[in-house]
């Protein structure tokens, strides 16, 4: 018998809202939308929250619990919206105040809950803030880190430290003084030593969840406090070694304060509101720091986003994140692509192996204790665009490269036209930036090619912009994506969308597939691994197995059960079955 990767009609035992535990967060299935490529409401080719409010019932049809949006506020969008000029208002780039309001009525009808993105870590360079500090306005420096130079006239940066983007994490200001930015020079880095950041943060937050916001994924959760004297790392491609050794700027010990004093804030809310950290750690147990009982509720695992597609490595991933999250009485949050990686299709091959791989990762993931985050597109099987043209990218760090180091004492005001801040930022007049300029493999950060991982979203029809709005779009869709599109993919057994929906309704129909309880040890969650061939994992959690064969191969072995999903056709006889080469299957008994 050949078992096609089709549901088999199970009905859901959860409702979008609830889950066994009674903490939805646990086992929720979150759905990342980047903003500006969802849908375009208005034909202006960027996305808005219109455009998000409408699609909202195919993420509802999808199964997900909740809906997490990259940042809409006034914004330059020197970094694609994470430097904000203002934390309580919509860009018009996105629409208003009153658009947030009505997508957030409007999830919440359909039974999804929505987080907002909350950057934390630095502010726009046009921020009030920000404006008053170069100015010169008493005492406005000491929001942020400004520091005298080193070297003769202090010519030389404060330290040593790079921006993640590339080129030093300093700029300089006319008056001679230096200004950190761990990330675009746009995005100067806020001073969390002072209360009045604080409290700043605390009013934002009140403000979004007054008007009925379920939770924050909070940018660059580890980055807001910074080692006793910024001390020199010593080294370069300080970006190369973000998440895998420790940083006088990352994941310092004070942060955790902070995101105490947030998860007192959240608490004092009805309904569960969330807090999650984008943090990256060097280990496992350092990351399960953020999610302690008194912190944050999830953290974003990105151990697995890197894993190879490799059984041991996964694994041990798998094993290490489990045994660090349960020990703090956390789930383990899984996610495999987002706004600021290759999408993960491309990461395993590209072509039909890695779409193969892909599909098999995906029901991995889904099958695993814990929450999980969807990347927009990735339910179409949707590869890294590579083939951007060089005018057409608006990733600040692929232009970053040398520049002068002295930074204006008046910003130009933001440009009226709604396609020109990014445009600006990437190929206008701005003094350090050109296209003769070097990308930023060699200016030691980013790479610099996040954009082609943010194509706006495929629906339908046999041509570009394929139902993404009424004109065209703000980065160009490949030619061959009409049968990616979402119409194209409906009601056929085969598709990649069909196949995270049958797996979204049988996660919650299995009643193995919930939340690992609160505490206890490592076995708490019911997940327990199997023996199986080489280049196979085989795990079991109350009434529900899963297999994973990664080799390129089919592989034979005893049937765990009767099968009920496969990311490819699999055929058994009821006692054996045969694994298609680069596949997941789950099984019940």
């Amino acid at each position: 018998m050949t078992h096609e990767s089709t549901a088999v009609g199970l009905a859901s035992a959860y409702s979008n809202t609830t889950t066994a535990s009674g903490d939805w967060w646990r086992d929720a299935v979150i759905y990342q939308v980047y903003v500006r490529s969802f849908a375009d409401s208005d034909g202006d080719g960027i996305g808005d929250l219109r455009g998000v409010r409408s699609r909202l019932p195919h993420l509802a049809r999808l199964g997900v619990d909740a809906v997490w949006l990259t940042p809409f506020y006034v914004s330059p969008q020197a970094d694609g919206g994470y430097d904000v000029a203002d934390y309580r208002a919509v860009d018009p780039l996105f629409g208003d105040l009153a658009d947030a309001e009505d997508l957030v009525r409007a999830a919440h009808a359909l039974g999804l809950r929505v987080i907002v993105d909350v950057v934390p870590n630095h502010t726009s360079e046009q921020h009030p803030w920000f404006r008053a500090a170069l100015a010169g306005e008493p005492g406005a420096r000491e929001r942020y880190l400004f520091r005298p130079g080193r070297g003769a006239g202090g010519s030389l940066p404060p330290n040593d430290w790079e921006s993640i983007f590339g080129g030093p994490a300093w700029t300089r200001v006319a008056d001679g003084d230096w200004y950190l930015h761990l990330f675009a020079p746009e995005q100067p880095d806020l001073d969390w030593s002072r209360p009045e950041v604080a409290a700043e943060f605390d009013a934002v937050l009140r403000f979004w969840l007054d008007l009925g916001v379920d939770g924050f994924r909070i940018d660059v959760a580890h980055g807001m406090v910074k080692a006793d004297g910024l001390p020199d790392i010593g080294r370069g491609a300080q970006a190369t070694l973000i998440g895998s050794e420790p940083l006088p700027f990352f994941d310092q010990d004070g942060v955790h304060a902070i995101h105490r004093s947030w998860r007192r804030l959240l608490d004092s809310y009805e309904g569960q509101r969330i807090g999650v950290a984008e943090a990256w750690a060097p280990t496992s147990e350092r990351l399960a720091l953020y999610v302690r009982p008194d912190e944050l509720h999830q953290a974003f695992n990105f151990r697995f986003l890197t894993c190879p597609w490799d059984p041991a490595a996964m694994r041990t991933v798998i094993d290490e994140s489990l045994a660090a999250t349960t020990a703090v009485g956390a789930p383990t949050t899984w996610v495999l692509s987002n706004h600021d990686v290759v999408r993960h299709v491309t990461r395993y091959g590209d072509g039909p192996r890695g779409l193969a791989r892909a599909r098999a990762a995906a029901l991995l993931m889904l099958a695993l204790p814990g929450s999980a985050y969807l990347y927009q597109g990735e339910e179409l099987g949707l590869p890294e665009v590579l083939d951007l043209p060089p005018a057409a990218r608006q990733d600040p760090a692929f232009r970053r490269g040398p520049r002068p180091q002295t930074h204006p004492t008046v910003i130009a005001p933001r440009d009226g036209d709604p396609m020109a801040p990014e445009a600006d930022t990437c190929d206008g007049p701005r003094a350090g930036h050109g296209p003769d300029l070097p990308t930023a493999p060699e200016a030691d950060g980013q790479d610099g090619l996040r954009d082609g991982c943010r194509v706006p979203v495929p629906w339908s029809g046999t041509e570009a912009p394929y139902g993404f709005g009424p004109g065209g779009s703000w980065l160009p869709q490949p030619d061959g994506w009409a049968g990616l599109s979402v119409a194209a993919q409906t009601g056929d057994p085969h598709s990649t969308l069909e196949l995270y929906r049958a797996a979204l309704e049988l996660r919650r129909a299995l009643p193995g597939l919930g939340a690992p309880g609160a505490g206890g040890p490592p076995e708490s969650c019911g997940m327990r691994w199997q023996s199986a061939p080489e280049g196979v994992l085989l795990f079991t959690r109350p009434g529900f197995a899963c297999t994973v064969n990664t080799r390129p191969e089919p592989v034979e072995l005893p049937a765990p059960g009767r099968p009920v999903l496969s990311s490819a056709p699999v055929e058994t006889d009821g006692r054996t079955v045969r694994l298609p080469a680069d596949s997941c299957t789950w099984w019940t008994p």
